[in-house]
């Protein structure tokens, strides 16, 4: 019997505010353990808790970015369940009036030619809810510890409904989900930070049934990576259960990256488990139709809309497209130097081949906090390097060579081309002199030419660039040098 598998994901995101999701106290990743706290945080009586209207904002901003219904009216309810990294023994969240309902993320599989772009589909989301974040345990050898710094943040679960089959599609979906936030500034989403957490959902069943299996959730994922080899794992393990005659139980699993398994960890909770109730503290907010007016001019070109926008319109080819529109900080460097040079080819192709190399070479030698958005080499010199090579000042291969160093030192292009003397020498009779030279001292490849070779005339290239110091125009080269061989 053949199986599939269903997937549905649970995608925790905090959002970069300043302050807490119900009180002002701050928030920054690392910070000394339980620094970040306040008589609301640590749920001390008589205190009550105020909204942190950025972060319905910023919430709105997701919604609208993944084509949520964003509903007038919205409610905060008390989600119930004792733990220690829960001060209250209860979490603030939204139940069944929740910020955003339905949306999608749009997803592109990955092609078997990496040069080719992929099939595209969309993930249809249930819903997202804000809610506060909890604190965090660390465990140790005798005692388990509980850091409340990070407890009360604002945290959006954005819900999926079971709509993938397989781990590529998580793997998809999570990457594309990151890369649109990225853009929309709303969450930094370092899976390292815990600044995004995924739970997955996973049931199989026979092909052609349309009744879901018996789910099983995962937990402890921290990267993108681990989400797809720990959803891999679980689909096999078990379609091998059902085939070996065991009954699939609902429980949580936990993901143990180091040996690579699921364990199991509780009986799965169901909804009313949590004896969830409207929180008596907060009142329902009403989100005004002005409101939503003004976040949707703030939302930004997304993600593949750009990637299609540099196919379309800058005639990027896909590999390109795909690596600089799906990037925030490349695609912001990329539309900056368009501004000063319209050769989006040329630009495209340095920045990914070589800007992208220097930058992993520096933090290979050390220097990790090197990007795209604090590199010396700023978008209008590069492009000042495209256009010096576009108007044949300095040759391809020239702008190749001085890469690194302008890279290293911010210094202006037109300044070192001008300091280190290495513009093309476009002097025809000093060139056809060059030519001449190589022709007479070559016979062999110049008949090799004549006879129907056009490569052979490379040969005759080398020694000509060598005379000129690597100085002569490699275009005014072939252009008398076969002249002069006819």
């Amino acid at each position: 019997m053949e199986f599939e598998a269903v997937i549905g994901l649970e995608v925790h995101v905090q959002l970069k505010t300043n302050s807490k999701m119900f009180t002002g106290a701050p928030y920054y990743y690392g910070a000394a353990a339980n620094t970040l706290t306040d008589p609301v945080v640590l749920a001390l009586p008589g205190v009550l808790p105020v909204l942190n209207f950025e972060a319905i904002r910023k919430s709105i901003k997701v919604g609208m970015m993944l084509g949520c219904e964003i509903p007038d009216i919205t409610k905060w309810d008390r989600k119930n369940y004792f733990y220690p990294d829960s001060p209250k023994n209860y979490q603030l969240s939204q139940f069944d009036q929740p910020l955003c309902l339905g949306g999608k993320v749009e997803i592109e599989m990955p092609s078997e030619n990496t040069n080719e772009q992929g099939a595209h589909r969309d993930v249809i989301l249930t819903r997202i809810h804000l809610e506060e974040d909890v604190g965090k345990l660390t465990h140790c050898a005798n005692d388990s510890l509980v850091d409340y710094n990070r407890a009360g943040t604002p945290l959006i679960e954005i819900v999926t409904e079971p709509d993938m089959h397989n781990p590529d599609e998580v793997f998809a979906f999570l990457t594309s989900l990151r890369n649109t936030l990225l853009f929309g500034k709303v969450s930094e989403c370092d899976m390292e930070k815990g600044q995004m957490r995924c739970d997955a959902n996973i049931s199989v069943r026979p092909v052609g049934q349309k009744e879901l299996g018996v789910k099983v959730e995962i937990k402890n994922m921290n990267s993108i990576s681990g989400v797809k080899a720990g959803v891999d794992y679980e689909i096999k393990r078990q379609i091998n259960a059902i085939k070996r005659g065991e009954k699939i139980v609902q429980e949580t699993r936990r993901w143990d990256a180091d040996l690579c398994i699921t364990q199991s960890m509780r009986s799965k909770e169901q909804a009313h488990d949590y004896r969830y109730f409207p929180d008596p503290d907060l009142l329902p907010v009403k989100i005004p139709q002005e409101l939503k007016d003004e976040i949707k001019k703030e939302i930004p070109e997304l993600p593949f809309d750009k990637q299609r926008r540099y196919i379309k319109d800058n005639a990027l080819p896909y590999n390109l497209a795909s690596v600089i529109g799906c990037d925030l900080a490349l695609s912001e460097y990329f539309d900056e130097a368009l501004k000063f040079s319209k050769n989006a080819k040329a630009l495209a192709n340095l920045i990914v081949n070589d800007l992208l190399r220097e930058i992993s070479v520096a933090k290979d030698n050390g220097d990790e906090s090197i990007s795209i958005s604090n590199c010396k080499l700023t978008a209008q010199n590069l492009a000042g390097l495209v256009k010096l090579t576009d108007d044949g000042v300095i040759s391809k291969q020239m702008a190749k060579e001085i890469f690194p160093e302008i890279f290293a030192n911010g210094e202006s292009v037109e300044a070192l081309v001008e300091r280190k003397g290495l513009k093309q020498n476009t002097d025809t009779n000093e060139i056809e002199s060059f030519c001449k030279e190589a022709i007479l001292a070559d016979e062999a490849s110049v008949e090799q030419y004549k006879a129907g070779n056009e490569k052979a005339i490379n040969a005759l290239v080398g020694p000509v660039m060598k005379k000129s110091k690597g100085k002569a125009n490699p275009a005014m080269v072939l252009e008398i040098l076969k002249k002069l061989i006819k």
